[in-house]
């Protein structure tokens, strides 16, 4: 198993990161495969999506209607709704697991692998990506 850790910066704003290119870089010299990618946080997720054209935006919208930044999480440290930031990843899981064929990820033409980071409290992040060669 081959196996890189890297870190990345996500700011004080939900965000929705773009790792795919970065992914596609791990892979693209060991061949036939599974990649696995997973977030070491409570508080941060990974989802399989199409950016670029506000489904990302999308995304944080139902994520904010769904687990708004206010005062009605037992979690009470840090920012006013950080609480949900450890509920969200019952909804968006910390790892996805692609397909690799010859190098290249096996997404659909708009898929894109995200990280989605709701705590504004923690601005660095960890994504371990995985090889399993098939």
């Amino acid at each position: 198993m081959e196996t890189i850790t890297k870190a990345y910066r996500t700011g004080g704003a939900d965000t929705v990161l773009d790792l795919t290119a970065d992914c596609a870089d791990f892979v693209r010299p060991l061949g036939d495969g599974l990649l696995h990618v997973f977030v070491p946080h409570a508080t941060a997720g990974l989802a399989i999506l199409d950016t670029g054209s506000g489904s990302d935006d999308d995304l944080l919208a139902a994520l904010g209607d769904l687990l708004p930044a206010d005062d009605r999480w037992r979690h009470r440290h840090g920012s006013p709704g950080h609480g949900r930031s450890h509920v969200m990843p019952a909804f968006v899981p910390p790892y996805a697991s692609v397909p690799v064929d010859d190098g290249v990820l096996g997404l659909g033409t708009w898929q894109s692998i995200c990280l989605v980071d709701l705590n504004v409290d923690n601005h660095e992040r960890f994504v371990r990506m995985d090889f399993l060669p098939g």
